[in-house]
């Protein structure tokens, strides 16, 4: 049985990971992902609440990032943090490779004390985010509570994934958005797992 087996899209031993350098007029950034690792983060950026939420992330997520970033915040968080999310974005659609063998559907539920996030994902190479909750402040410190919307959008569409998030409930706006990032690191930690099951790309197409 093991012999009928795609050994080779098994990638047993390799690390799927990647680069990205971005640098326009408003941001400077260089981005390291690794889908397989082990949950660190090494973050330097303008935006200390996305600091903790991208370590929140890979955490649950079990990846490893590195993210040097720097941006106009004197304007306001809005570039750093959309562009990040479109490196990370892109680092994540360069390190899922041809897609071959992941489980491609992830979906998890994160509490986070009276808050609720619930993240469903599809590695489809269909962008589209469905967003649905509502944040009780503006700011979390300086944080822009908008930018979680403009952060989870750029993400899809760079990596190329339909990504669904309901805030169930909660009061606590950090709690809220928190649980959100857990969430979206579980299920796409879930969704990129290389399944021995799983023969070929994951696709009644034969193609995602």
């Amino acid at each position: 049985m093991a012999d009928e087996l795609d050994k080779g899209a098994l990638r047993s031993g390799e690390v799927r990971s990647a680069e990205i350098a971005r640098k326009t007029k408003e941001t400077d950034i260089q981005l390291k992902l690794v889908l397989d690792g082990a949950g660190n983060c090494e973050t330097e950026t303008d935006v200390p609440f996305l600091n903790h939420m991208l370590d929140a992330f890979a955490r649950t997520g079990l990846f490893d990032i590195a993210v040097n970033a720097k941006g106009d915040i004197e304007i306001d968080d809005h570039h750093t943090v959309e562009d990040i999310g479109i490196c990370l974005g892109q680092a994540f659609l360069k390190a899922i490779g041809d897609k071959r063998c992941i489980r491609r559907y992830g979906n998890a539920f994160v509490p986070m004390d009276e808050a609720l996030a619930q993240v469903a994902v599809d590695i489809s190479n269909r962008p589209h985010l469905e967003f649905r909750g509502q944040f009780p402040s503006a700011q979390v410190g300086s944080f822009s509570t908008e930018m979680v919307h403009e952060f989870l959008w750029k993400f899809a569409l760079e990596a190329r994934i339909t990504l669904h998030v309901i805030v169930h409930c909660g009061s606590n706006t950090h709690h809220m958005i928190e649980a959100v990032f857990k969430a979206l690191g579980r299920a796409l930690g879930e969704a990129v797992f290389i399944d021995p099951r799983v023969r070929g790309v994951p696709s009644t197409k034969g193609v995602l």
